[in-house]
């Protein structure tokens, strides 16, 4: 067995057929029909079965393709290693962001990283749910993840900064006259919220505990669910209700419709690398520490009127277990 074997067996569950794993590939089709055969028989069992949609991983082939993919990644970063000490850094890097976390700060870190190493190739999941997190670590593909402080938060996390919390109200709404807007005014207005999984969702549910409010608020105070951060300040500055988002997380144009809130919310920035991570987890690690983190009652709205608890300090929302 070898490495390159893996490497086609995983391509052909990828891709569902082997002509489409060649062509990904760049090799011709024969040949990987070949290394699946020969893959099939050192091993003793059947990898794959066809079936009207492609070929299928069996069961068996389910659990050696989990295995598979471990080793060539490691593979992968045993040569990038290798390669790093030519400074000629290639390979992958898994990247996870929760939260909308680093929405400026990560793509200017990615920009000088892949400025150093051309080679390097990124992959980064967004807002990724609590399951599909669980499922890339366990994979061990994830090299670097940006979250909030939860109860599994390793010791040696590295904490780059804090994210202050604002909400998006729509055009005219009346709190837009604020400095700060008191969360208590909000009451029995509906909210933009995010998948029942999320780490967002659950910031806002301790908001509305904090604010005396139901715990699981009623279906018509919300007015839409979404998964990206992007997505729901855009529907909250249209007036469907209001949302609660980091204040990086914000995009362009949308600034006249934001503002922090009272009692401030904020969560710290953590960067999660995997242990023993290679130079290219470190490297990324250094590039976001150079980043200008938001400290907590760093957002301000310049010519508005102060609204209740201005200048107070944060107060920090726990965040479930990511």
């Amino acid at each position: 067995m070898s490495l390159r074997q893996y490497e086609y067996a995983l391509a052909v569950a990828a891709e569902g057929s082997v002509t489409a794993a060649a062509e990904a590939l760049r090799v011709a089709q024969p040949s990987v029909s070949q290394q699946i055969r020969g893959l099939e028989r050192d091993l003793g069992v059947e990898l794959f079965v066809r079936t009207p949609a492609g070929l299928v991983p069996t069961a068996v082939g389910r659990a050696f393709l989990i295995e598979a993919e471990v080793a060539v990644n490691a593979a992968r970063r045993a040569r990038a290693t290798a390669r790093a000490g030519a400074d000629d850094l290639d390979g992958e890097l898994v990247v996870s962001v929760q939260m909308g976390f680093g929405t400026r700060q990560l793509p200017r870190a990615l920009g000088a990283l892949r400025r150093r190493f051309p080679r390097l190739e990124v992959t980064v999941f967004e807002e990724p749910s609590s399951a599909e997190l669980d499922k890339l670590c366990k994979r061990g593909v994830l090299d670097l993840a940006l979250m909030a402080a939860c109860e599994r938060t390793p010791a040696d996390a590295h904490h780059l900064g804090d994210e202050e919390f604002v909400v998006v109200l729509g055009a005219g709404h009346r709190q837009l006259a604020a400095e700060r807007v008191d969360l208590s005014a909000l009451e029995g207005e509906p909210w933009v919220r995010f998948d029942r999984d999320s780490a967002l969702d659950g910031v806002l549910l301790n908001v509305l505990r904090d604010q005396d409010r139901d715990p699981a608020p009623a279906a018509a105070t919300t007015a839409a669910r979404v998964s990206q951060t992007a997505t729901a300040v855009r529907w909250a500055a249209q007036g469907l209700g209001a949302t609660l988002v980091p204040a990086s997380a914000v995009p362009h144009g949308y600034e006249h419709q934001v503002r922090p809130v009272f009692p401030a919310v904020s969560q710290p920035v953590i960067a999660v690398v995997r242990q023993g991570a290679g130079p290219a987890g470190t490297a990324l690690l250094e590039l976001l520490r150079q980043q200008t983190w938001a400290e907590p009652d760093a957002v301000s709205v310049p010519g508005s009127v102060p609204g209740p608890g201005s200048g107070s300090g944060p107060v920090s929302v726990s965040t479930p277990a990511a």
